[in-house]
């Protein structure tokens, strides 16, 4: 049987490249939440400088429940990414049962005060060998 637990998604807006790869971490039975940790690494691809300013995640569990996170930054930072630079940095999520997605975006900002949503794709988040 094959290990489906790890995921990935990619997805570029305006020069800004959003890679995520996404695996199941654990289960905690007693608070029966399922436990799921994240890499991404966004990269500028485009020719100016661009500082993320905010997030904003959609997350969806197999119930069809659906969270909304937004906030300042991403861990506790607001890095500025040069062109040909990228930044990289690793979460988690918990959810309430075995399987889910998220998505978003990151709002970005120029240089020159401009600001525009970079696309963050649906990945899945799944526990190892569930069928859903």
């Amino acid at each position: 049987m094959q290990d489906n637990s790890t995921h990935t998604s990619e997805a570029v807006t305006q020069g800004i490249r959003v890679v995520v790869t996404a695996k199941f971490s654990h289960v905690d039975t007693q608070e029966r939440r399922w436990h799921f940790t994240y890499s991404i690494r966004i990269a500028n691809e485009g020719t100016d400088t661009v500082q993320l300013v905010s997030r904003h995640w959609i997350i969806t569990n197999g119930s069809n429940e659906i969270e909304e996170v937004k906030g300042l930054g991403v861990v506790g930072r607001q890095p500025t990414i040069a062109p040909g630079q990228a930044f990289e940095y690793a979460s988690r999520c918990p959810l309430a049962t075995p399987f889910g997605s998220m998505r978003g975006t990151y709002q970005m900002m120029t240089r020159d005060g401009t600001r525009f949503d970079a696309e963050i794709a649906e990945f899945a988040l799944t526990e190892p060998y569930t069928i859903h």
